[in-house]
């Protein structure tokens, strides 16, 4: 029986982080598959990890808990039935839902082959009342649906820890929780236990499920929760996508920097995300964005693009903004 492992966190969490930790130091010599999904055209995490020489299955364009869902289940059933892996870790899209990742997982197809032995939700402790307030139907969901929740930026104030305890107190008081800074922890620490939070729900009966994600269904009703307003949302509804290609030369990391701070506008729309691999002045560079906090790295990864995820994108003013430096084209789902 393969165990999987599903680590879900809304943007830029660190979701990518905590999966290197785990395959470096949690699971020996066992054999190990990982699916990554991403929210767009492009899937830069992906490319960072093949880089490390992780195996990684890619899934783009879309969520597995909503325009993937079939995809999603035919690739989990067929890597388990040819590889017969020992464990499977799946990153979701940091805007898909952890509770429809779960039943995907619990589908039958899958089900006689494998079992999900933990659910790791990874909160920027920084940001996540801004999440909680702007994007909850998402949020909530990833939080209330995990057995761990391990909360990342949670050493820059004492008021972003305190807001961390009450949201896993008030959304999922059974979850074990993790407010240390990451090198205090193990990999083994952060694995044992289990689906010990919340209990896994039922498989889908085959005449059950919602036709909205791919399942067959005799019934009228969604198998989704409802929203606070009424009928819950994908995430293709509520966020956009931009995919900026770069041409293959050096690009000045000044001008970089200028491009991203300028992003910061609410005149661009609320630009929530943004990574990519760029050519720098002394070789490849990863760039992940979030709002406030531009990272820059050196990579042996090799691409000229960019992703940028948020709501209500002004898609024309952002790729103005970068006219002078890229070839922009617009990435839909």
């Amino acid at each position: 029986m393969t165990d999987i492992y599903i680590v879900s966190g809304f943007l830029g969490a660190g979701k990518t982080t905590l999966i290197q930790k785990l395959l470096s130091e949690g699971f020996g010599e066992k054999r190990v598959a990982l699916i990554e999904n991403d929210f767009g055209e492009i899937n830069i995490d992906a490319a960072l990890l093949r880089k490390s020489g992780i195996q990684v299955r890619a899934m783009d364009s879309g969520c597995i808990c909503c325009t993937l869902t079939g995809d999603f289940i035919a690739a989990l059933g067929a890597l388990l039935k040819k590889h017969r892996p020992e464990v499977i870790i799946i990153e979701p899209s940091g805007v898909g839902k952890l509770s429809d990742v779960e039943k995907a997982c619990q589908n039958r197809a899958v089900s006689p082959f494998a079992r999900i032995a933990g659910k790791i939700t990874v909160v920027d402790a920084k940001r996540c009342a801004h999440y909680l307030e702007n994007f909850g139907e998402f949020f909530e969901d990833q939080v209330a649906h995990a057995d761990t929740l391990l909360f990342s930026r949670g050493g820059e104030g004492k008021a972003d820890l305190k807001q961390a305890r009450e949201l896993a107190e008030r959304f999922n008081p059974a979850a074990r929780v993790f407010l240390e800074p990451w090198e205090s922890l193990t990999a083994a620490e952060l694995l044992e236990g289990g689906t010990s939070g919340i209990s896994a729900r039922p498989a889908l009966d085959e005449h059950e499920g919602c036709s909205c994600c791919g399942h067959h269904t005799h019934a009228p009703m969604c198998c989704h929760e409802q929203s606070r307003d009424d009928h819950a949302r994908h995430a293709p509804e509520v966020f956009d996508t931009l995919t900026l290609r770069f041409p293959q030369r050096e690009l000045s990391l000044s001008v970089i920097q200028q491009k991203f701070s300028a992003l910061e506008d609410p005149e661009y729309g609320m630009v929530l995300r943004a990574k990519g691999i760029l050519r720098g002045a002394d070789g490849f560079l990863a760039l992940q964005f979030l709002p406030g906090d531009l990272k820059v790295e050196e990579t042996d990864a090799e691409g000229s693009e960019l992703c940028v995820i948020g709501r209500n994108l002004k898609k024309e003013k952002i790729m103005a903004l970068f006219s002078e430096i890229c070839r922009p084209e617009k990435g839909e789902i």
